[in-house]
């Protein structure tokens, strides 16, 4: 069970020994993209379990090769929404513990010199209210792109959101549960803080670059 933030009572942070011990090779600036990619699915997969955990359910008659019984079924089809393009790489990790789950895409990017969010793309299902939506980002820096996404979401109707994410700066946990209180907020490390380039200190350097190579 991930522990509840003492600062922040809406996030968990899940200082799992085995996830730790795969965050700390991700922050090696050493470890190479391929590596990179595969411990970010591991530990988006081990998060996953918690951040489902209660997802509705309803009753369900099944026939075994011995006996009917009842079970349980998911009661509304529940979204993946990956923020681009850093969201992306943790997508299999998800989908391997929930193949069901539809995916939605959107792209925000933040404007370097005022660190505001900028929307670019978004392609949600039409019924995407109909069930909750996990919103899926490595990194949680100034909880502008984070807020942003919420919104989006909140517009479409969904009411059932879930923020989970990598590593976050105290400044953006702060500035989402400022603009979504309610929201569940779920982490695997909340860092020391911002630098004055709005990278997490200590943080593992631009998620993106390290996911696809690209530094």
């Amino acid at each position: 069970m991930p522990s509840t933030s003492v600062r922040f009572p809406t996030v968990k942070v899940y200082d799992h020994p085995l996830i730790q011990h795969k965050l700390t090779i991700l922050r090696d600036r050493r470890t190479g993209h391929e590596q990179f990619r595969v411990l970010l699915n591991q530990i988006a997969g081990l998060m996953a379990y918690e951040v489902s955990r209660n997802l509705p359910v309803r009753t369900l008659a099944v026939e075994t090769p011995v006996a009917r019984t009842t079970g349980t079924e998911l009661a509304s089809p529940t979204t993946i929404v990956p923020i681009l393009r850093a969201g992306l790489a943790m997508m299999d990790g998800l989908l391997a513990l929930f193949p069901e789950a539809r995916v939605g895409h959107i792209g925000i990017y933040r404007d370097e010199k005022t660190a505001k969010p900028v929307t670019y793309y978004a392609k949600l299902p039409p019924d995407i209210a109909d069930g909750p939506a996990i919103v899926v980002d490595p990194m949680l820096a100034t909880g502008g792109s984070a807020a942003h996404a919420v919104d989006i979401l909140k517009e479409r109707g969904v009411r059932d959101i879930r923020m989970m994410c990598l590593v976050a700066a105290p400044e953006g946990v702060e500035a989402l549960v400022r603009a979504h209180p309610e929201l569940p907020i779920h982490v695997a490390a909340i860092d020391e803080r911002l630098n004055e380039r709005f990278y997490i200190v200590p943080g593992l350097g631009d998620a993106g670059d390290r996911i696809f190579g690209t530094q």
